[in-house]
């Protein structure tokens, strides 16, 4: 068979983990097409770390990576950062970015056009076909395209199912930190993870830390992480703290925020700080009080999330993979300093990042967003109501940890959140009948 080509455009993080990987699995794994190649173009956003190309190279199951940075030349001109070249026959499959990209380029290489909605679908008249989240989505739309429709569901369910084959590819199939002098590990020293335990009021709970992945989040998630789980420290002495490390992120970057000389909201939640420190090869960070917070550096961490009681997170797609794991969680922000968070998505997010003047359009987003109550966590998203509480404002680490203390003392609470977050994550698979579509739309079935 000729060969065939699957070029996908997306672009944050959040898309790459909760979309991207699991429809590149579906891809390679419904059936061995091995004339289909799959490439990956990655459109700017202003939630990427810019080390999104080096995370996509780590899927086997992509042939190619372009990086954000080359996306104007390639949008306007069809030319890549490589010269890739393409097939005669193929397909664009849009999963995340602004949904007239994928109309630009699909008919400039003649390919057919797929996008995936998940709230909201464009361009009906020029794309071929679209695979979306809900029905409602089809209403929507004229009925002289409704046949273009067909509902996959939510790709963010398939998260849990969209993890390596087993433990030892699971250390060699996602990229991993280059070691410097500062930084020495091996993936592979993390013990096996044990069991969680079935006492319903754990004596030893396993809490996780989620506190994003880029500066704007970790400035006051690090910190206030720190200070929460050091009063919660008090009651659980012999608890345990892991915190999954996103895969863009360096150690020494990280553990800089838990530094007071570096980061001055460490002051404002008690002054609790941490060093990096190894122990037998592996990392740690490591409070004044000798509190030892584990750095997981295997991606993705489902299994370690697994085996948490709750976790404390900030917004963001953490909240879709707790949320699709069936995890308590705690979502905290935290706007001790307002212009600090300037993670939103779409238009917020664009203008909070603007040069010189990012600083005053942050301050008026997040007082907006202050006074009007929206949801943010992916879960309550779904769902329509707050399952998970969203803890917002000048955080106090005392009053969290409380909470927090409540919940490990409460398993029907927790067991009542867990049994909320299976109904409203919806049925695995989307994956998979996304690329059922894909091999029907280019008759490969």
């Amino acid at each position: 068979m000729s060969l065939i080509d699957i070029l996908i455009l997306s672009n944050g993080p959040g898309e790459l983990t909760t979309w991207v990987r699991p429809v590149v699995q579906a891809l390679r794994h419904q059936a061995d097409h091995r004339s289909l190649r799959i490439s990956l173009v990655l459109a700017p956003c202003p939630n990427a770390s810019g080390e999104e190309a080096t995370i996509a190279r780590g899927y086997s199951e992509i042939d190619r990576v372009q990086a954000a940075t080359h996306f104007l030349p390639f949008l306007l001109f069809g030319k890549t950062a490589e010269n890739w070249d393409w097939a005669p026959r193929g397909m664009v499959i849009f999963l995340g970015g602004d949904q007239f990209f994928p109309v630009v380029i699909g008919k400039r290489l003649g390919y057919k056009i797929l996008i995936y909605g998940e709230w909201e679908t464009r361009w009906h008249r020029w794309v071929d076909a679209f695979a979306v989240m809900k029905p409602e989505l089809i209403d929507r739309v004229k009925p002289m395209y409704r046949s273009k429709f067909t509902v996959v569901g939510d790709l963010m369910a398939d998260v849990p199912a969209a993890l390596p084959p087993s433990p030892s590819s699971a250390t060699t199939s996602t990229p991993t930190l280059t070691p410097t002098a500062t930084q020495r590990f091996r993936v592979e020293a993390h013990p096996p993870i044990e069991q969680q335990s079935t006492d319903p009021t754990p004596s030893q709970p396993t809490i996780g830390l989620l506190p994003g992945s880029k500066p704007a989040k970790l400035m006051q998630g690090v910190p206030l992480g720190l200070a929460i789980i050091e009063q919660v420290r008090l009651v659980y002495p012999q608890m345990r703290v892991v915190l999954p490390v996103a895969p863009t992120l360096d150690l020494a970057t990280l553990a800089q925020f838990a530094n007071p000389d570096f980061n001055p909201a460490v002051a404002w939640f008690g002054g609790v700080t941490a060093q990096l420190v190894y122990q037998n090869d592996r990392p740690y960070l490591q409070t004044q009080t000798g509190l030892q917070v584990e750095l997981w550096l295997a991606s993705p961490a489902h299994d370690l999330l697994r085996q948490c009681d709750l976790c404390l997170t900030t917004v963001g797609a953490n909240t879709a993979e707790l949320g699709a794991l069936a995890v308590p969680m705690l979502v905290l922000i935290p706007t001790q300093q307002l212009d600090a968070m300037r993670s939103w998505d779409g238009l917020p997010g664009l203008l909070a990042n603007l040069p010189g003047i990012g600083t005053l359009f942050a301050q008026l987003i997040n007082r907006w967003f202050l006074r009007h109550k929206r949801l943010l966590a992916w879960p309550n998203i779904w769902a329509g109501e707050m399952i998970v509480p969203e803890l917002i404002g000048n955080l106090d680490p005392h009053q969290v940890a409380a909470q927090v203390i409540d919940w490990l003392q409460d398993p029907q609470q927790r067991l009542g959140i867990q049994q909320k977050l299976r109904q409203v994550r919806g049925a695995a698979g989307a994956a998979d009948r996304l690329a059922t579509l894909v091999y029907t739309l280019l008759d490969l079935n």
